[in-house]
């Protein structure tokens, strides 16, 4: 299978300002020091999390021969590492979501988008298992469904896929809108509603409207209406009056 392949000024012009040093080709996207494939070929997303900073184990990756890393532009960087390129933006995962966004354009292939409380992974599995005797199919990686694990499943479409299969998941209000310029899906799945990470949402009807945004491009979208809560979300819904409903 033949990785993506992006030059480091490609990603530049994507993502924003830049000191390049190398116009080196990237096959990999990196977000974990312990996790290098190719150094030489990958770029490490400086992610800022709750526990982690990305930005510390830059220079265990240089030593270890990662050159290309998109980092905060609040942060300096670039002094002592003369042969990396640095690549500055206000927020490194939004950076990720912006660069696999950019990348799921290219391909014009079918993409199942599939969310709900429950079961995305089994319908995911049950999906590939049914049709990968035809078709040839890229999936979200276990359970890559979060605001990081979604792009680096994306990131898989290759030219010789001609289906994409992958499940979304959130636990705030706002993120499935991110997450769908990432899948951006043609037909659409929900699995079902329940009470898993309701502590931010101010009720079920809340939750159901936010996973919702996965769908707001789709031409098909499945699901249960004997969920009546979703059947009801879904038949008042402004933006999926157009889409085809299987339920």
């Amino acid at each position: 299978m033949k990785m993506a392949e992006y030059r480091v000024s490609e990603i530049a012009e994507i993502l924003g300002k830049s000191l390049l040093r190398n116009d080196l080709i990237v096959r990999n996207l990196l977000i974990d020091s312990r996790k290098i494939i190719s150094p030489v070929d990958s770029v490490f997303f400086a992610i800022e999390g709750q526990r982690h900073d990305g930005h510390n184990f830059i220079g265990e990756l240089y030593e270890k021969g990662v050159r290309t890393f998109v980092v905060s532009e609040n942060k300096n960087i670039s002094a002592g590492y003369n042969e990396a390129n640095f690549i500055y933006v206000p927020n490194v995962l939004n950076a990720l979501q912006t660069f696999v966004a950019a990348h799921r354009k290219r391909f014009h292939f079918p993409v199942i988008g599939i969310t709900g409380s429950n079961g995305k992974t089994t319908v995911k599995e049950w999906l590939y298992h049914c049709l990968s005797q035809t078709k040839n199919i890229v999936r979200s990686p276990k359970s890559y469904n979060s605001q990081i694990g979604v792009p680096l499943s994306v990131w898989l479409l290759q030219e010789d896929n001609n289906l994409g299969i992958f499940e979304a998941g959130i636990s705030s209000p706002g993120e499935m809108k991110n997450l769908e310029k990432i899948i951006l899906p043609v037909t659409g799945i929900f699995t079902n509603i329940g009470e898993a990470h309701q502590e931010n949402f101010r009720d079920i009807p809340h939750k159901i409207s936010e996973k919702l945004n996965l769908f707001s491009s789709c031409k098909t979208l499945i699901y249960c209406k004997d969920h009546k809560h979703v059947d009801h979300a879904i038949l008042t819904s402004a933006s999926l009056n157009q889409v085809k409903l299987f339920t």
